[in-house]
């Protein structure tokens, strides 16, 4: 008899980063009272700093007010009064070098399609667990900064 060989295949787990802590700064849209605490939460035993809104026009203002860097803006796609792809693009010419994740219980390829910038967004499927939403948090803060230019809101009117 021959000897026999075992081979152990273990599956390959998609590819989630070790360490999913960070000192960043993240704005958390949600208008869901419930998603927004759990996220908020789940990041901040992290170690990040999160800025928490309950819509986009309270996000919004964060963004114009704070006086830090915001790394970071996770945001629901659906929400009353102004909606993420709204909140994303006037977020985006006030601070075009923070990254943006969308969170929604639709389809993400259909998502896309409808979206503006496309290849610059991240995506994470709601209903989602702590362990998903902080290995994308890391995954997407890991990458480079966007490289998009804002409009030219720095020349002074004299």
């Amino acid at each position: 008899m021959s000897p026999a060989f075992w081979i152990l295949v273990a599956p390959i787990a998609p590819s989630t980063p070790a360490d999913v802590t960070g000192q960043d700064t993240v704005l958390l849209v949600e208008d869901e009272e419930a998603v927004r605490s759990f996220a908020a939460r789940a990041l901040r035993m992290r170690g990040y700093t999160v800025i928490e809104a309950s819509g986009g026009e309270m996000a919004l203002d964060a963004v114009r007010t704070h006086q830090g860097v915001i790394d970071l803006l996770v945001t629901d796609v659906v929400m009353p009064n102004m909606d993420g792809p709204t909140l994303v693009r006037a977020a985006s010419r006030l601070r075009p070098e923070m990254r943006i994740i969308f969170m929604s219980g639709y389809a993400e390829d259909a998502f896309r399609r409808s979206a503006d910038r496309a290849e610059d967004m991240h995506f994470l499927s709601k209903p989602f667990g702590l362990k998903q939403l902080v290995a994308k948090v890391k995954e997407v803060l890991s990458e480079a900064p966007p490289s998009k230019a804002a409009p030219d809101s720095t020349k002074s009117e004299q």
